[in-house]
């Protein structure tokens, strides 16, 4: 009983990670039932026994990685770290899943219009409060002296975007290493905000 339970959920994790593949490459809207069936290798009927729609699929892929960043956002909620410390940790949180994780993370990012009622308005809010978390300890390391005087908000749409840009770097097929990757970001954006 418990290894038929192990291979069905495996087996859904595997649809949910070619999923996740086909969704980046060519969007929610292109990607049909079949194809990710054919991807998997079953029957397109045989895809009902482990989930139930298309836009299940979205949701479980978009709310995983979702509830990852909120799941770290929580953690580094320490009185021990500065304002820098947490903007390094989110920094290289969102750089490890978008080298690590890039088709879920580009389905959150990107997917996220696709999902229906009521989850469309869940994940909105979700975001919205992330965003201004990520706001407010920016702001608090700007009131603090620990950072430049730069409008809080610039600096999260900064971050967030370099981060996103690392798209550029899974196509471009060049040859630098992930952590050489992750360490020079943080480098760049946290010395932009950092005082001297």
């Amino acid at each position: 009983m418990a290894k038929s339970i192990r291979k069905k959920a495996s087996k859904k994790e595997l649809i949910l990670q070619r999923a996740s593949a086909m969704f980046r490459e060519k969007g929610f809207p292109a990607t049909s039932m079949r194809d990710l069936a054919e991807s998997v290798g079953i029957e397109a009927a045989s895809l009902y026994n482990h989930i139930q729609s298309k836009s299940e699929i979205l949701q479980e892929i978009i709310f995983r990685t979702a509830n990852d960043c909120n799941v770290h956002m929580d953690r580094i909620d320490l009185p021990s770290l500065n304002n820098i410390q947490k903007t390094e940790s989110l920094i290289r949180f969102h750089v490890q899943m978008m080298l690590n994780r890039f088709d879920d993370y580009y389905v959150m990012v990107n997917e996220w219009i696709h999902l229906t009622e009521p989850y469309l308005t869940n994940f909105t809010t979700q975001r919205r409060n992330y965003v201004q978390k990520m706001e407010a300890i920016l702001a608090d390391g700007i009131s603090k002296k620990e950072m430049k005087p730069v409008l809080p908000y610039v600096a999260m749409l900064t971050i967030l975007s370099s981060v996103r840009g690392l798209e550029f770097w899974h196509r471009s097929g060049k040859k630098v290493l992930a952590q050489t990757m992750e360490d020079n970001m943080v480098n760049h954006l946290i010395g932009g905000l950092k005082k001297n």
